[in-house]
């Protein structure tokens, strides 16, 4: 069987009409170009080899994603210096109009007039904003974003945001940062990535003192994480208790694995069922994002 039914079987078996994906990327060429190149050089912030399971041309990765049956996906951009932010925006939402089950994506980064071009984004319709902490190497509490936050936070738009320490820590990674956030900004809508991996029982506490934030499962629990960053095992009964909260990511095309393996280790996690299943890869997203 090949990979694609392989991933279509699963979904079938829990009787899902397929899956919603918060945390694909795709991004202008010459950036993504960018990016895996960075990951081929195993940079400072990849600290190891990490090969691009998924590289081809934009079109060849949209024909691979709904091939799986993704019927909802995300395009994360993310600047890493100043300027870069709004016409990141720009292009995405140029990519969104053009492909309509991509969830319309926007960005943000500390600078002199963010607020502006968040507002903006938010006019044209964005659905979902991404805020790499890491790569961005910013607070997420910085004054600067302050009035952007609240407008997010009106607007009730979730954020996907990038801010455990895997796979390198940076100067603002790990819960304080966020939990500073949130303390000014409660409402916030935030998709914590990749479980706030290797923080996973900090940003859990997170998830139970507010309950408009989430996590996704970008990269959890596959043997390529678990070699050095391992979910505690004490951790799965809160992993099972919130799975209204929990939503399925795949980090696609930038996996050094098959998709297929993202959602297998969600099968084999102890003690699940098939309504967590179901409410991880799909259910939790459609209703967040008012999917049909």
């Amino acid at each position: 069987m090949d990979e694609t039914e392989s991933v279509r079987q699963i979904w079938r078996s829990l009787g899902l009409p397929g899956i919603v994906d918060v945390h694909t990327h795709f991004m202008p060429k010459p950036v993504m170009d960018k990016v895996w190149q960075y990951f081929d050089d195993a940079g400072p912030l990849v600290g190891r080899r990490w090969p691009i399971a998924y590289r081809a041309d934009e079109q060849e990765r949209l024909r691979t994603l709904r091939g799986f049956g993704v019927r909802a996906f995300t395009s994360l951009v993310y600047p890493h210096k100043p300027e870069m932010a709004a016409w990141l925006n720009q292009w995405a939402a140029a990519f969104a109009a053009a492909t309509p089950d991509c969830l319309h994506t926007a960005t943000l980064y500390p600078e002199p007039g963010v607020e502006g071009y968040v507002g903006r984004a938010i006019d044209l319709g964005a659905r979902v904003f991404k805020v790499h902490i890491q790569v961005g190497r910013f607070s997420p509490a910085d004054p600067l974003l302050d009035r952007a936050w609240g407008a997010i936070e009106d607007a009730c738009i979730p954020v996907v945001i990038h801010c455990g320490s895997g796979p390198v820590a940076g100067a603002y990674t790990g819960a304080e940062p966020v939990a500073a956030l949130l303390a000014a900004h409660p409402r916030l809508r935030l998709i914590v990535a990749h479980l706030g991996m290797p923080e996973y029982t900090d940003f859990l506490d997170l998830a139970e003192r507010y309950d408009d934030v989430r996590l996704d499962t970008t990269m959890a629990f596959t043997p390529f994480v678990e070699e050095t960053m391992p979910f505690p095992p004490s951790e799965y009964g809160r992993l099972r208790d919130h799975a209204d909260r929990i939503l399925f990511g795949s980090d696609f095309p930038n996996i050094p694995y098959g998709f297929v393996e993202a959602m297998r280790v969600l099968t084999r996690l102890p003690g699940v069922d098939d309504e967590w299943l179901r409410r991880v890869l799909y259910d939790n997203a459609a209703r967040l994002f008012g999917l049909a």
